[in-house]
């Protein structure tokens, strides 16, 4: 398979160009940490962006940074934290599920993977404030900017994100940031339920005390980070005697559910970078991981109708309404059960996120679409790619 290795926006418009005009589908990669994301790809080229590197831009007092798309995510948290800031979407890394290295900015907008923060801070696509991006017509082309505004109509920068490489292919991104938190407690509460730990995670998210992760571990997702026990977590961050205080009331209003313990710095912040990374159902290497979003109160229902046909492990995050499955190998993946239980239980999405290349090109390994929006992917297809030559199929097969 040829590969092509640009390190200017202006080299990869012409390599697409040149694609478009010999009709050859592309894969678009950088570090090739989420290469087994989405359904495989059948592509003569492969368009490497990893050699498209650089924070370009940076604006720690308002808040802003630019950096090309084949920067590893590694090099920008660096940056940020030696300036006290953040990505504050913690965006995920897929090492521990892949047992692939780090990845970059583009990859993660492309993904629009976000962590445990979402519930509080929004999605990686909520801090989108520009992308240099080239179409499938080879167009090079740049939407939005550095500064956060309103606009009337089509948000195309944030739009882009979660597209998978099968619209543009984006060389730069500009991101709003923000100030890192002075402190870091996890209340814990261990031996509840699934269902019971939900409960707790819900109560905990209705009070006023700004909760910026909530998550219920089984016992062996826990066991796996050394409790005892199943733990439901709720994350505190902020300055020191403001999360004190935060905590203190936290925990009284949770007295119904046990006695609460705490975690602070660097135990807290090692077992959210846990959750983030789905590090606990990584193993056994041949499970199969999905990641179900439904209505937080669903996640359990959903857990336990797919535990009573196929043996799995489960981790709650997002206050419940972000489900991780991982299934021993059986037919299918599971896929029938899963769908057939998010659909008893209020509806949501389902993403197959670890399998085999044939079972990742046998089933849908995103949520089947009703027509219209099936028809409305197509349409958005054709604008940007008429020819479909940037990661055909990765998404849907008709896309």
């Amino acid at each position: 398979m040829q590969e092509y290795f640009p390190d200017r926006p202006e080299d990869v418009a012409g390599f697409v160009e040149e694609a478009l005009q010999s009709r050859t589908p592309l894969s678009i990669r950088g570090l090739g940490s989420k290469a087994l994301l989405g359904r495989p790809v059948v592509a003569a080229r492969v368009l490497d962006l990893s050699h498209l590197t650089g924070i370009t831009f940076y604006e720690p007092e308002d808040l802003v940074l630019s950096a090309r798309a084949g920067t590893p995510i590694a090099e920008i948290d660096d940056l940020l934290a030696a300036r006290g800031q953040e990505l504050a979407f913690e965006p995920m890394s897929l090492a521990a599920l892949y047992g692939t290295g780090a990845g970059t900015i583009g990859g993660a907008y492309m993904t629009n993977l976000s962590g445990p923060r979402r519930i509080k801070a929004g999605a990686l696509r909520d801090f989108v404030l520009g992308v240099t991006a080239v179409s499938g017509r080879g167009e090079l082309f740049k939407a939005g900017g550095r500064v956060v505004k309103n606009v009337t109509g089509y948000d195309l920068a944030r739009g882009l994100a979660g597209s998978y490489g099968t619209l543009a292919v984006a060389t730069e991104v500009t991101l709003k940031v923000l100030p890192r938190a002075e402190a870091s407690t996890t209340l814990v509460l261990e031996g509840l339920e699934p269902a019971r730990g939900v409960a707790a995670l819900c109560e905990a998210m209705g009070l006023p005390v700004d909760v910026s992760g909530a998550a219920h571990m089984p016992p062996v997702a826990a066991g796996r980070l050394g409790f005892a026990t199943a733990v439901t977590v709720l994350r505190l961050e902020g300055i020191a005697p403001s999360v004190a205080a935060r905590f203190e009331r936290l925990a009284a209003s949770l007295k119904p559910f046990g006695a609460p313990e705490k975690l602070e710095a660097a135990a807290s912040e090692a077992l959210w970078r846990a959750v983030r990374d789905v590090a606990p159902l990584a193993e056994p290497r041949d499970a199969v991981v999905w990641k179900v979003s439904v209505m937080p109160e669903a996640g359990p229902r959903v857990g336990e109708a797919v535990a009573r046909v196929h043996p799995c492990e489960a981790l709650y995050d997002w206050s419940g309404g972000l489900v991780w499955l991982a299934l021993a190998p059986c037919p299918g993946a599971g896929a029938k059960v899963i769908r057939e239980a998010i659909a008893s239980n209020g509806g949501g999405h389902a993403t197959l996120f670890r399998a085999p290349t044939e079972t990742r090109a046998e089933i849908p390994v995103l949520e089947p679409r009703a027509e219209a929006l099936a028809d409305l992917s197509r349409r958005l297809k054709a604008q940007f790619d008429p020819l479909g030559i940037l990661e055909p199929g990765r998404m849907w097969a008709d896309v």
